[in-house]
């Protein structure tokens, strides 16, 4: 009987790439692409599919606790491409300021010890009632000079990761790449960087310019595809590689020809893929990225 992918349930196109298969080398699945594994199911199915990166996220790594995590991931024979996420650093009070700074503090000391250099930064929206999208903008900035402090010497890089326009308002203020450069070539290379999620970039027209620019800041890649029609709840319009409108293939070449050799984060938001069997999300997920991402 033959494979098929998920969520659609059409035939796959192609064998699952197995373990040991080149193919595999660069593949990081992002806990949230499977969210109904718990820790160390996502790791024994990262594992035993034959990844060599999972990208984390904090609350269930703290719910596992963070050193027994980095050593179930370690023992796995996995690295951590990720940490995911902290930032949130846009409240407009001086004790809402303070809680944000000491989280985001906490989570560079957990990346640390899970042994990723990468804390990945979506910086917040707009508080509530707030319109001064400016003053927004530069509440991040002034709290990402304070984090690099922290930071500095951890081996931690604090990664912006720009998000599409859609998300402005309550989850990320810098919609661009080329704003997320702005901020983070105030700061040296080691201390702050970008992620490019091609959900988040592949509409910009300044893309390719803007990801040559950020050439050995960008320590993230992440894939998923835009859909269309975006369902109710726009968190989750992330879909599968090949079901939407993103050309990988060019945002690979971009990427690689800035510099970037580092794991490819598979990271998706979907209802449909959250509700299906988590093994069979990471099949199509390894087949989907040989086909539409590596191009092979």
């Amino acid at each position: 009987m033959s494979a098929v992918d998920v969520p659609s349930g059409l035939p796959a196109t192609r064998r699952t790439p197995l373990p040991g298969d080149p193919v595999l080398e660069r593949l990081s699945l992002n806990q949230k692409t499977t969210p109904s594994w718990d820790l160390p199911s996502l790791v024994e199915g990262c594992a035993r599919a034959g990844l060599g990166w999972v990208g984390l996220w904090r609350e269930p790594v703290q719910e596992y606790g963070v050193e027994r995590a980095a050593r179930l991931v370690a023992e796995a024979g996995l690295q951590v491409s990720t940490l995911c996420r902290r930032g949130f650093l846009t409240s407009s009070d001086a004790e809402g300021r303070r809680r944000a700074l000491d989280d985001n503090r906490r989570a560079v000391d957990e990346a640390a010890a899970l042994g990723t250099p990468y804390l990945v930064m979506v910086v917040g929206g707009l508080p509530e009632g707030d319109r001064d999208l400016a003053g927004a903008r530069e509440r991040v900035a002034s709290a990402i000079g304070e984090l690099v402090e922290h930071a500095r010497g951890s081996g931690v890089q604090l990664s912006l990761e720009p998000m599409h326009p859609i998300f402005c308002a309550d989850r990320g203020v810098l919609s661009t790449l080329g704003q997320a450069l702005d901020l983070a070539e105030q700061f040296s290379t080691a201390e702050v960087g970008v992620t490019v999620d091609t959900f988040h970039v592949w509409w910009d027209p300044e893309v390719e310019a803007q990801v040559a620019r950020a050439g050995e800041r960008i320590s993230s890649f992440q894939v998923c595809d835009w859909i269309t029609p975006l369902p109710p709840d726009a968190l989750l319009s992330r879909g599968m590689m090949g079901d939407g409108h993103i050309d990988f293939r060019h945002h690979l070449r971009l990427v690689t020809e800035a510099g970037y050799t580092g794991p490819i984060e598979v990271e998706i938001f979907n209802a449909q893929v959250w509700a299906a069997d988590p093994a069979a999300v990471l099949a199509t997920t390894a087949r989907r990225f040989a086909e539409h991402v590596l191009g092979e």
